[in-house]
């Protein structure tokens, strides 16, 4: 309503008021005029208010209702909205939501599930929508629509997302009412793939490019490098992260040193540098380097560079720019160290190997060479140093190598050879530095110390394990004669088997002796390591118990390897074991098997691994680790961290002889409370014939046997007790036995004999003659004569002339009576 007609209608209340208030106090007669002329003007009022009001002067203000208000509103949003319950039932939806998905084209709201009915995968994610409404939860998903006939379908990508609708309002029916939303992203998606086109275009463009382009992580792996690149390198393309290869291995020289040396000498801007690459086949490319830092400076670590053919210019320049190129790869890639010092004892320039040296290669721009040495070695090092940089410096010529070692265990050595440089107009050097690493000498002389040593007692335990086994022969021996005279019911039976089972234990702690100065017998085969190792897992399993978690990963198509299957086993339970001593609350025990190509192996060649294809068993624990005083001790017998009575210290000194003995290297690397890896590098065996990679069947389980013979044996033996034991065995069985204490008491009596000796059983190692000496001379008259060696070392050790030609059969000391007896019998029967 206008303002006028607010105030003429206030008039017409307060005369109509007025005239009330009269009318009362007048009487009914004299009133009437003026009630009818009161009436008059009133109507006359309300004509002009109905006149105004038909012209639009006078307005009546509306109140718009709230749901209209909201209505319109979402009808003019660019977006579709639905306002569901929870099992679906539409409500509510604007105009843009039924246009989108067509909820209306019959006349009636349709549900999503109706409209969604022709897509599968709309439909599917509807279902994941629905059961997030049912849990309560936000939820978004995108999906292809398509809608319209078959003659004019149009296609479009939409995404969907739904909420709980939220309110302030307690009531039930708004509190079970859910909100979707409906957006068209058919031109969002157009945009993304037009920029996956364009990136995937970049790419074969950056792929293809002339010049090759590598990136190296802040480790010194490489994370990329191009097609062109690994084209020139002969390497496969994509191979370089596959096999983890390092900048080093693709340029000769410390790569990685010189890079950063460098970068930090140019503080950060790029530097073009002359390098030789290493193809796959060993051949070098000299090449131009462009290498600068991703980012800005050197805070993320990556490095990029270009690599670039080495430039080619006129033949009149040629020679002197080939002369100043060659020279710097020379100087780069140099395998020792060079540097120059300034008369104040700067250092000028370093290559990369001389960089490489110290801890901390971008100190080797930053000091000078004495406070370099004096923040690496001690301080009679440095104190040598600067005596020799004084003689350089007064042009004295020093042949005498300065030797510096630091690290946190003086494990890293320098040797310096200083010498001054000819005076020259514009020259600043006064000396020159050549470094060369010894650490590698030091390590291999300590090696060959500790290899001495080894040898040593290798001797000693293969000595040892000999005589032992000949103690053990007659313990053994005896035992099984007393336990056949004996019931097991009489009481002196089980005194008799306990000490037979200690003998065998014994027997057992030899047989370990002799693996560790490898004396000991192996059956070598072709194996599969991924299968031995899962035949393994259950018995690993068994071994570690509950608490120590064990994966076993292998590698695929792994090489084939030719060992004792016996021995290898043992070689990863007993570091299995060791691991799981090393983790006595528990923990994670991983055993992997991969190859070791030829090129990998040159990265071990400081450890003296002769270069090849191995296949390599890990064995990681993440136990207590050891020290480096342990460490040097481990593989040595009857050395043991556990206490007394827990250990026979010959676990790992087991490992180290078996694996010596297969042609095989072990390598123990350990950081106290991070735990310890063992790795064990065996020889590739390739087949010679598709019957040699057949598995091994296993022995099918013996049956009892009648060991009882008949025949006249002669028994060549020097110990006493074993001699009597062996004799008393054969007699027992029925056989004729005639004792001979040496080879030379045996020569006489097969001579005087007269051939009527069926079986030679014969010790190898004897006084005056031994075993072998024994039978060469037998061959001569008795070439057919049938022999059994017995020793305590292995049959390897039994050298006899026309082996091939020869035939004997083989006893491992110590044996038991039915071991005896059964052995005797099969070479009789040979040939019988």
């Amino acid at each position: 309503m206008t303002p006028v007609a607010g105030v003429l209608l206030a008039v017409i209340v307060i005369f109509g008021a007025t005239g009330l208030a009269t009318l009362t106090l007048l009487s009914a007669r004299s009133a009437q005029p003026l009630v009818l002329a009161l009436m008059a003007f009133l109507a006359m009022m309300g004509t002009f208010f109905l006149f105004g009001l038909a012209a639009g002067h006078i307005r009546l203000k509306e109140r718009l209702g709230s749901s209209e208000l909201l209505r319109s509103a979402l009808d003019t949003a660019d977006h579709g909205v639905l306002i569901s319950s929870r099992d679906g039932r539409p409500l509510f939806a604007n105009r843009e939501f039924r246009e989108l998905l067509g909820l209306d084209s019959d006349g009636s709201l349709r549900t999503l599930e109706e409209a969604l009915a022709g897509e599968p995968f709309a439909a599917e994610c509807l279902f994941r929508l629905m059961r997030a409404v049912e849990r309560g939860e936000m939820r978004a998903e995108e999906f292809r629509f398509r809608d319209g006939d078959a003659r004019a379908r149009t296609t479009r990508w939409l995404r969907l997302s739904v909420r709980p609708l939220l309110s302030s309002s307690s009531a039930a029916e708004i509190q079970g009412l859910v909100t979707w939303q409906l957006t068209d992203i058919t031109r969002e998606r157009a945009r993304e793939a037009e920029a996956v086109r364009d990136l995937e275009t970049a790419l074969a463009n950056y792929e293809s490019l002339s010049v090759g382009v590598l990136s190296v992580d802040p480790e010194g792996r490489i994370s990329h490098l191009n097609q062109t690149l690994a084209k020139w390198l002969g390497i496969e393309f994509g191979a370089a992260r596959d096999r983890a290869l390092k900048i080093d291995d693709l340029v000769v020289g410390s790569a990685e040193a010189l890079l950063r040396s460098s970068l930090h000498r140019s503080k950060g801007e790029p530097v073009r540098l002359h390098l030789d690459l290493v193809r796959e086949d060993g051949v070098g490319i000299p090449v131009e380097a462009l290498a600068a830092y991703v980012t800005e400076g050197a805070s993320s670590g990556e490095i990029s560079l270009i690599v670039l053919p080495a430039t080619r210019a006129t033949p009149a320049a040629q020679g002197a720019i080939e002369g100043g190129q060659n020279f710097a790869r020379l100087f780069q890639s140099s395998p020792f160290g060079i540097a120059t010092i300034a008369e104040d004892g700067r250092i000028l320039n370093a290559n990369a190997a001389f960089a490489r040296m110290f801890p901390e290669p971008g100190q080797v721009e930053a000091n000078n060479i004495q406070a370099l040495v004096a923040t690496t070695a001690n301080h009679e090092a440095g104190a040598t140093l600067e005596a020799a940089l004084a003689e350089a410096r007064a042009g004295r010529i020093s042949l005498a190598p300065v030797e510096v070692s630091f690290g946190p265990e003086s494990e890293f050595t320098r040797r310096l050879y200083v010498s001054p440089i000819a005076p020259g107009e514009g020259l600043s050097e006064t000396v020159i530095i050549y470094s060369i690493d010894a650490t590698e000498q030091k390590a291999l002389e300590a090696k060959f110390a500790q290899s001495q040593k080894m040898e040593a007692v290798g001797k000693l335990a293969g000595g040892i394990a000999h005589d032992f086994n000949n103690v053990l022969t007659a313990i053994i021996g005896f035992s099984d004669l007393l336990l056949q005279t004996h019931r097991p019911t009489d009481a002196a039976y089980a005194d008799m088997l306990k000490i037979k089972t200690e003998a065998n234990r014994a027997a057992r702690l030899v047989r370990q002796l002799l693996a560790f100065s490898r004396r000991q017998t192996l059956k070598p085969e072709v194996l599969d390591l991924g299968e031995v190792l899962t035949e393994l897992s259950a018995m690993l399993n068994k071994l570690l118990g509950e608490k120590v978690d064990l994966k076993i990963i292998t590698g695929r198509d792994l090489w084939f390897v030719k060992a004792d299957k016996t021995q290898l086993e043992q070689v990863v339970m007993n570091l299995a074991v060791n691991a799981r001593d090393a983790m006595p609350e528990g923990g994670k025990l991983a055993v992997r098997a991969r190859n070791i190509s030829e090129r990998d192996s040159l990265k071990l060649r400081d450890q003296t691994v002769i270069p090849g294809e191995y296949v390599l068993i890990e064995v990681e624990d993440n136990g207590t680790g050891m020290t480096p005083e342990v460490m040097a001790k481990i593989f040595e017998p009857f050395f043991s961290t556990k206490d007394v009575g827990k250990g026979t210290g010959l676990g790992l000194s087991t490992v180290y002889g078996i694996v010596k003995q297969t042609g095989g290297y072990v390598f123990p690397t350990s950081m106290p409370g991070k735990g310890t890896t063992f790795r064990v590098y065996l020889p590739r065996h390739i087949p010679e014939a598709k019957t040699e990679t057949q598995s091994i069947k296993e022995p099918k389980k013996e049956q009892s046997r009648d060991l009882t013979g008949t025949g006249r044996v002669l028994l060549v033996e020097d110990e006493d007790s074993v001699r009597s034991f062996a004799v008393r065995a054969l007699k027992r069985q029925g056989y004729e036995v005639i004792e001979a204490t040496n080879g030379a008491e045996a020569l006489e009596i097969v001579e005087s004999d007269q051939g009527k000796i069926d079986l030679l059983v014969s010790d190898v190692v004897m006084p005056e003659m031994d075993g072998p000496t024994m039978y060469r001379e037998l061959r001569k008259t008795r070439p057919d004569l049938k022999v059994i060696f017995m020793s305590g070392y292995p049959d390897d050790r039994i050298k006899i002339d026309d082996a091939e030609e020869a035939h004997f059969a083989f006893l491992q000391k110590p044996f038991t009576l039915p071991q005896l007896a059964e052995k005797v019998k099969e070479e009789i029967a040979v040939g019988a």
